[in-house]
This record gives structure tokens, C-alpha cells and sequence, in this order.
């Protein structure tokens, strides 16, 4: 088995899990994985139930592509944030639905947890809205990614990075469950407390050995 077969299996399996927990509905959502001179990035238009590994795309850095096979309309985001941080080898977005319901408000989520930091800074921003597939969306997707593993969509959803497969998807996780307490939070009326600017410093320095281990 090629090491291409094998981790395009596991992006198949990353989109299955996806829409089995709730956090993406039928092809909305898009996952690639960093390889060779490129990336690997499921295609556009395919149920994930129905993707099989063949069906991943590969698309070089240049942007070309496998011949006869059309990547997700968002390759270009995905591609930009691997431009933009070598430290990110796994991309996964989404229409989840609290995440979603946040950037339509184009609402960041401030520091109401401390697991805001799993995201790399004090807050999750929501960058501003772009159409789908622009190049236009590429560069807002790479300014939040300068100094952020995970982001908003305006009118769109999420994205979540990782060193990682299994990585960016818990940190999509993450970033769903802290939209769903801020919109609750929201739905109070009542001022909302924050963690200052200092206290997440703090964790972030202990968050650089804190998150999803693997087992090898």
C-alpha cells in the first residue's frame, strides 16, 4: 500500500467522521493533507460515503492537478495556509453549525475558556466574508492563519489546522464546542466575562506540551 493510498484512506475516513458527529453536513465541508510538493485534498462534489481513495486529489504547489479529477472548490485556502505555515501539515473546514451561526453574526470568540488558547491566541477571529473559491477568500484565510491554528468564516464556517490529521480534527472539535458555549452565553443577555490577556499568555506557554497525543 503507497504511503498516498494510505493517507488519502484517512482523509476519507476524517470526512466520515465528520458528518457522523454532527460537525458537517453532506459535502459541504473539505479536508487535505500536506504531501509531497502539494497537497492531497478531497474533490469537489463527491458524497464522502461514496469517496474512495483514488478519488483524492493531489494538487501541486503550482495549482495544477490530477488529470480527470476536480478538487474541492476551496483548494486554493487550503493551499495558502501551507504556504503561509510550514508547521501545518492537515487542513479541515466545515459548515458546523454553531461555528457557522457565530460567523454569520461575524462574531470572534473572546478568551470565555481557557481552551481558547488551543487555537494559538487570545480569541478566535472571523475573518471577513469572501465568495467561495476566490482568491479574494485565499488572502483573508491567510491573515488569520498568521498567527492562529483555527478561524471563522464570515457567512461561511470554520477552518481548524494541525500538525495533524487527527490534530486538525480535534482542534475542529474544539473550536465547535467553544462556538456552542458563546452562543449560549449570548443568548443570556448578560455581560459575558473574559480571561485577561494575561492569564491566557499563561496557558498558551503551557499549551505548548498540552493537546491530542498520538500513540505511534
Amino acid at each position: 500500500m503507497s504511503i498516498r493510498y494510505d493517507l488519502s484512506g484517512k482523509i476519507i475516513e476524517a470526512c466520515k467522521g465528520m458528518n457522523q458527529s454532527g460537525l458537517n453536513q453532506g459535502t459541504a465541508g473539505n479536508i487535505s493533507c500536506r504531501f509531497d510538493n502539494g497537497m492531497l485534498i478531497t474533490p469537489s462534489g463527491i458524497a464522502y460515503d461514496q469517496m474512495e481513495e483514488n478519488d483524492i486529489v493531489f494538487v501541486s504547489n503550482d495549482g495544477t492537478y490530477d488529470n480527470n479529477k476536480v478538487p474541492s472548490s476551496e483548494w486554493r485556502f487550503h493551499q495558502i495556509i501551507y504556504q503561509t505555515r510550514p508547521d501545518l501539515n492537515a487542513v479541515v473546514h466545515n459548515h458546523a453549525q454553531f461555528s457557522t451561526t457565530l460567523s454569520i453574526l461575524n462574531k470572534a470568540i473572546p478568551a470565555i475558556h481557557y481552551m481558547i488558547a488551543a487555537a494559538g491566541g487570545k480569541d478566535i477571529p472571523c475573518i471577513p466574508y469572501a465568495t467561495y473559491g476566490t482568491p479574494e477568500l485565499s488572502d483573508h484565510v491567510a491573515t488569520g492563519f498568521a498567527e492562529r491554528n483555527a478561524i471563522l468564516m464570515q457567512h461561511h464556517g470554520m477552518t481548524a489546522a494541525g500538525e495533524t490529521l487527527a490534530k486538525a480534527v480535534w482542534l475542529a472539535e474544539e473550536v465547535e464546542t467553544l462556538s456552542k458555549l458563546y452562543t449560549n452565553l449570548l443568548q443570556t443577555g448578560l455581560e459575558i466575562p473574559t480571561l485577561s490577556d494575561d492569564e491566557i499568555a499563561v496557558v498558551l506557554g503551557k499549551f505548548k506540551h498540552y493537546g491530542l497525543r498520538e500513540k505511534s
